[in-house]
């Protein structure tokens, strides 16, 4: 018996290793171009991707380009497909632009892609596949390498350099999302300045007989001490901080039967971002769960589980509507059970499991 429970542990590690390895992987930034013939795409135009993955979606920024400074950058939602390890992405709005040179204008149409993702060895990594506008089906070929640097520093930098450091934790993301998607606006041409140089004027020479020199009275001022301004720096924690840190409230209990137990996860309201880690039995065993409209699906092996165990839900973030609230339902020996799990900055929910007295 504790040999499968060793062999069930790492198996779920290994999963959850291999989900971040191609987090890691995919996350980055990507550099090619787009070919084709017709309309606006003669030949070849440059792209520069910033990739994100978040959970199991992909979030960023696209800039089409001519030069550094001749440009359109769209904000980009996708997701990556770990089966066949196909990445989907398109535009979304257009949030910049600076376009200086009328005769070689980059693309400025949305754009639909999906392309293959690639390791051949030797470090390098590459996205094969097609790309069409959103107003037509025709297709373009599209080719873009994983490179280290970036022709545009904007506000994805800093995560994509960080996110193995924590900075992939879904929080961090939205709000990185929240600053990139507000358009920038267009820079006003400066106006020249005048500078009139002055006149000078002779002034005249006025004799004066010079008055007896007055003693001066020094007056010893106290120095003033400006108190220091703290910041804050209240540091980004863990999932396991939270957990640690967090109240846990029991929500409901469901007994144990049969050989396994299969739970379904949703969003319970209206879709608004909301992502959960979960502990079972005080460890971490699956973590970056978006909860949408669709389950999320895990089960358990009942020989695998001991007579009194605990499932905690720990929000990751609050999504935009707080608090963090999941759907959750149990198929237990072919009998249904529901219940609503609610996490928040300062609690998280905990469903119990116990398997009955023969």
């Amino acid at each position: 018996m504790p040999i499968k429970k060793n062999a069930s542990v790492l198996l779920i590690l290994a999963l959850l290793l291999s989900c971040f390895c191609n987090a890691q992987m995919i996350t980055g930034v990507w550099k090619g171009k787009i070919s084709g013939n017709g309309g606006l795409l003669k030949s070849q135009y440059k792209l520069e991707l910033k990739l994100v993955q978040n959970g199991d979606s992909l979030t960023g920024t696209s800039y089409y380009y001519a030069s550094p400074n001749n440009y359109y950058r769209f904000k980009i939602k996708g997701y990556f497909n770990t089966d066949n390890s196909t990445v989907v992405w398109w535009d979304e709005d257009m949030i910049e632009h600076s376009t200086n040179n009328k005769l070689l204008t980059p693309n400025n149409d949305a754009m639909i892609n999906e392309a293959d993702f690639n390791c051949p060895g030797g470090g390098k990594m590459m996205l094969d596949g097609t790309a069409k506008k959103k107003e037509d089906d025709k297709q373009f070929t599209l080719h873009l390498d994983k490179t280290d640097g970036s022709n545009f520093k904007d506000e994805w930098d800093w995560l994509i350099d960080n996110y193995t450091y924590g900075a992939n934790d879904p929080y961090i993301i939205d709000s990185i999302s929240n600053i990139a998607s507000a358009p920038v606006p267009e820079k006003e041409a400066a106006q020249p300045v005048t500078i009139n140089k002055p006149v000078k004027e002779k002034k005249p020479v006025i004799k004066t007989t010079p008055a007896a020199p007055k003693k001066e009275t020094i007056t010893k001022r106290e120095p003033t001490v400006i108190a220091p301004v703290k910041k804050d720096t209240a540091p980004v924690l863990t999932i396991e901080e939270k957990f640690q840190k967090r109240e846990k409230k029991i929500t409901t209990e469901i007994p144990l039967v049969g050989d396994s137990i299969e739970l379904r996860f949703y969003d319970n309201a209206e879709i608004d971002g909301d992502s959960i880690s979960l502990f079972l039995n005080d460890k971490l065993v699956f973590e970056h769960i978006r909860l949408t409209d669709q389950p999320y699906t895990i089960k358990l092996a009942v020989k695998d589980l001991s007579d009194n165990n605990e499932l905690t839900m720990v929000a990751e973030n609050l999504g935009t509507i707080p608090p963090n609230t999941s759907y959750m339902l149990a198929i237990v020996n072919n009998q249904r059970y529901e219940a609503v799990l609610t996490s928040t900055e300062g609690s998280s929910a905990v469903v119990r499991f116990r398997k009955k007295s023969p």
